[in-house]
């Protein structure tokens, strides 16, 4: 038994746990801070406002993320690190002018049609997002580096920044959305920048290389083209429920919405991140550039059993959500938010199904077959935003969690297909 391999194994997971308890920590206390400090009214513009970020991370900055991360262990068998890590920044400059560009015509047209209270948020959310979008590559490239220590530490430090600067902020410019878009954008500013200096550090980013990066430059970007493809399907489906429950009934609906969502479904979903987290980097040096069958049906009973896990952590949440949601909602949310706390087992269950799914996702993600989940990913978008609409319409926050529900239940159904096939084809 290879104990030296178990002990730094269990040291890296041991990192993941603790900066991801801290974040989970931190964004439970963030979701009380911030219902104490704003009415429903005002936290659903907050999350209307976020959907901005969210069409700019699933259409430019995800793909090129996690084609960013899932390449650096090609590089380092390669051995060419330093050519990797030069068109990793280039990529990361372009998505920077493509989504300055967007900004900009967000604003204009803005201005064009009249809404000039939404103008002065555009900046803010483009700067957030773009930060957002480095530090979760910087991250993924130390993540795949496994150094875990700088990643959980960062991740833990920025869930905490954000709870001390929305408060200075909300005491200096009052309980608005102007004021908590500042204290994100000042904790993305200092975790960001405290991510790239690390990656200097360790890594050497800025290296001189006199290899040409534009062969790296053209894969990384191919392998990331699929994700911007259904990114904007994904967006929509995952930002529909909120506009729905705006079209069909109040901001302050979607500021309940969006309180039940953070404590229902992001908490599992962050808790299965953990796992993607660790066992990423491992499934990606164990299948290489995935043309060794041998190397990739290494990790395929792994991921079986991983995604039954999460399925059976689904179902101990959605059990302990349903005997204490009014503990939680008591704790947790000023009472203005607690109409709506019996709603929350059934938002753990959607944040687990849709987290199983991702599971499977990463198994095809290290098989190189990310391109596979495309069908899956627009039809799955397109159901979801059928779904929050039409639910929506007739049963305002009930029938956008149900169409949740039934939406990840799809998704992870059909991830289940396609890593069923993908698996039982490459075994041939």
């Amino acid at each position: 038994m290879n104990w030296s391999r178990i002990f730094r194994l269990a040291r890296e997971m041991g990192w993941l746990v603790f900066g991801q308890l801290a974040a989970v920590t931190g964004t439970l206390v963030l979701v009380r801070v911030l219902t104490e400090h704003l009415a429903p009214e005002t936290y659903g513009e907050l999350a209307l406002g976020l959907t901005l970020i969210g069409l700019i991370n699933q259409v430019v900055l995800g793909g090129v993320v996690t084609s960013i991360g899932r390449y650096y262990s090609i590089a380092f068998e390669k051995q060419e690190l330093g050519v990797y890590l030069k068109a990793s920044k280039r990529i990361l400059w372009i998505s920077t002018v493509i989504i300055l560009t967007f900004g900009g015509l967000c604003f204009g047209g803005l201005q064009f049609f009249g809404y000039d209270p939404q103008i002065d948020f555009v900046g803010p959310l483009v700067l957030f997002s773009l930060l957002g979008g480095y530090g979760a590559a910087y991250s993924g490239i130390l993540n795949a580096a496994r150094l875990r220590s700088l990643v959980a530490l960062h991740g833990g430090v920025e869930a905490w920044l954000k709870i001390l600067l929305v408060l200075g902020a909300v005491s200096c410019l009052g309980a608005s959305v102007p004021a908590v878009i500042a204290a994100y954008v000042g904790a993305s500013m200092l975790v960001v920048g405290s991510l790239y200096f690390f990656l200097q550090s360790c890594l050497h980013l800025e290296k001189k290389s006199t290899e040409n990066s534009g062969e790296w430059i053209k894969h990384i970007w191919k392998y990331s083209l699929p994700f911007s493809y259904w990114g904007v399907f994904v967006w929509a489906q995952q930002s529909s429920d909120r506009w729905a429950l705006d079209l069909f009934g109040s901001r302050e609906d979607v500021g309940l919405y969006a309180v039940l969502f953070q404590l229902g479904y992001t908490p599992i979903v962050m808790t299965v991140g953990t796992v993607v987290s660790f066992l990423g980097p491992i499934f990606y040096q164990r299948a290489g550039d995935a043309t060794d069958e041998r190397r990739r049906g290494s990790v395929r009973a792994l991921t079986w059993r991983i995604t039954l896990a999460c399925l059976g952590l689904t179902g101990v949440g959605f059990a302990l959500a349903c005997l204490m949601h009014e503990w939680i909602f008591a704790w947790l949310v000023s009472p203005q938010y607690r109409s709506v706390s019996y709603l929350m087992p059934w938002m753990v269950l959607a944040g687990g199904l849709f987290a199983a799914g991702q599971m499977l996702a990463l198994k095809l993600i290290s098989d190189m077959q990310a391109s596979i989940m495309t069908s899956a990913k627009i039809w799955t978008g397109v159901l979801g935003v059928s779904a929050n609409f039409y639910a929506g319409s007739i049963l305002g926050v009930p029938g956008v969690v149900g169409a949740l529900v039934i939406v990840s239940g799809v998704y992870v159904i059909w991830m289940l297909l396609l890593a069923r096939k993908n698996f039982s084809m490459k075994s041939l």
